[in-house]
């Protein structure tokens, strides 16, 4: 291998690329969040109820998690661009499948697609970043790509739903599907996978494919980095994807506007807070770990106060939960930084797709543990959920904390057990251990600093 540049200084080429991914991202987002935003016109259209449109994003999260790990080999055999475009294709399909769909079978068929081609592009893009970027910008870079196609959310609150209450659902969703052959073609044009002179060997073989992901998995960092996205990510996405506006409406008794505003705010942290957490991570590399177990003790903490505070939470409380709960997202990017400088950049993609399927995992399990906690202590079938039920619902996530914790803990210790065979004094940390973990590569991979 030929390492990438690592000099300080940016080319124009690597931002451009960039760009050009963090598009195909924004859009994923967006095709990910069209249907959320037309849950009742969905319902309409396809004569279903709550919980049939509910099983739409449980299948689409699970058709994610589930294609993380073999995505990220292709990733590794064919590079960016080719499974970037394969995905935005795929996604187009399902949208055009969903303009012209009339039942709930069909729009399921159209949802799985989505899904589908959304697992091919974030760690697709992130693949991109190691590779165009100098090593200590690359976690800042991450933290932005995570951040700004968040973009793609708010392309699908305002405009497509304006497009869907003037020009109805099949026209909607037509343009969705074009949007997707669009980025498809830009991509193809604009975006390639290496800078000039930089060649990555991928495995030619099956037998090589399944040795690498075998030597992906057997990396503690590869490990350490799915206990990290599994241990930060999933309350947030929990709250923000599904039960936080139930939670704020019926069981704390605030208006839909204010639960809208607050849900806002948790994505107005995240923007805030990723660019920050990207700068320490580059700062002190060897203190990534104490970042997630802040945000961790600071989540499980305030989500303990609110769920035993006797009665409703007052305001106050409530804000300061959704604001913890936006250092969330960020915090699981520090799980693909953990990937990145314990593996060399020919495994990056499955290790990436390894460590996505922490949090989307946990978050799925997380989503259906609620729901039936809610059901249990629920009469009928009526969704009047009460404060208790929704203490009792919550509490499911104290589980998926102590797996992670457990899971973070135990990697770190074989990772700084193997530093130390190796004769790497940790405190103080010796200055060329420092810079390699700055840059792509980690102290137990110098081949990949060329």
């Amino acid at each position: 291998m030929t390492s990438p540049t690592t000099t300080s200084r940016v080319p124009a080429r690597a931002w451009a690329v960039w760009v050009v991914g963090l598009l195909a991202y924004a859009v994923a987002i967006f095709h990910r969040s069209s249907l959320g935003v037309a849950g009742v016109e969905a319902q309409e259209r396809f004569s279903a109820g709550a919980s049939a449109i509910s099983l739409f994003l449980v299948l689409q999260l699970a058709v994610y998690a589930s294609l993380q790990v073999p995505v990220g080999v292709a990733l590794d055999r064919f590079g960016s661009r080719k499974v970037i475009i394969a995905g935005a294709l795929t996604m187009a399909a399902g949208q055009l499948v969903l303009a012209l769909a009339s039942d709930v079978p069909t729009a399921v068929v159209a949802r799985v697609l989505v899904g589908a081609g959304d697992a091919m592009t974030f760690i697709s893009v992130l693949r991109l970043v190691p590779l165009w970027f100098p090593g200590r910008t690359v976690p800042l870079i991450t933290q932005l790509t995570g951040i700004l196609g968040q973009v793609g959310q708010i392309i699908a609150a305002y405009p497509l739903v304006t497009l869907l209450h003037t020009a109805s659902w099949t026209p909607t969703f037509l343009g969705a599907a074009a949007v997707g052959v669009l980025v498809g073609v830009l991509v193809l044009v604009a975006l390639r996978d290496t800078p000039p002179g930089t060649q990555l060997a991928p495995p030619s073989t099956m037998a090589e494919v399944r040795r690498n992901l075998a030597a992906t998995w057997a990396e503690p960092g590869t490990r350490m980095g799915l206990a990290t996205h599994l241990v930060t990510q999933f309350s947030g996405t929990v709250f923000a994807l599904l039960w936080g506006y139930p939670f704020l409406t019926t069981g704390q008794g605030l208006s839909a506007g204010a639960a809208a505003t607050l849900l806002s705010l948790l994505v107005v942290v995240g923007m805030g807070f990723g660019p920050l957490l990207g700068r320490l991570c580059a700062r002190w590399p060897m203190r990534r770990s104490n970042l997630v177990f802040g945000i961790l003790t600071a989540t499980a903490a305030v989500w303990t106060v609110v769920l035993l505070w006797p009665g409703r939470a007052p305001l106050w409380l409530l804000v300061l939960l959704v604001v913890v709960l936006g250092t969330n997202g960020p915090g699981s990017m520090i799980g693909f930084d953990f990937a990145r400088t314990w593996n060399p950049a020919e495994r990056s993609g499955s290790a990436s797709g390894v460590v996505n399927v922490g949090g989307f995992i946990a978050s799925l399990c997380t989503v259906l543990a609620i729901g039936l906690v809610l059901d249990a202590l629920t009469p009928g079938s009526s969704t009047a959920y009460s404060l208790d039920a929704f203490r009792a619902a919550f509490a499911v996530q104290y589980v998926f904390w102590a797996l992670g914790l457990v899971g973070v803990v135990r990697h770190r210790r074989q990772l700084r057990a193997r530093m130390a065979q190796d004769g790497v004094v940790l405190a103080p940390l010796t200055t060329a251990v420092t810079a390699r973990l700055r840059h792509r590569s980690a102290y137990a991979h110098p081949r990949q600093e060329g």
